[in-house]
């Protein structure tokens, strides 16, 4: 299964993806590229600032939820 395929499966199970979780999920070192790739595809992908507890701030991805209720 491609690196894209995963991060959307995760995604609309609810999840929120960050750079570091799609390094450690799937192998993937280039999550902004696969958040592109999806979006060109037509899939309504939300970003956010998140704060790790290291104090941090990373982008997270997560689905429209409106969007999660149609697929």
């Amino acid at each position: 299964m491609s690196q894209s395929r995963e991060i959307l499966n995760a995604m609309r199970q609810g999840n929120e993806i960050t750079a570091l979780d799609a390094l450690r999920d799937f192998g993937c070192f280039r999550l902004a590229a696969r958040i592109y790739d999806l979006k060109q595809d037509g899939y309504q992908i939300i970003d956010r600032q998140v704060t790790l507890e290291s104090g941090k701030v990373v982008t997270g991805y997560r689905m429209d939820t409106g969007q999660l209720a149609l697929v």
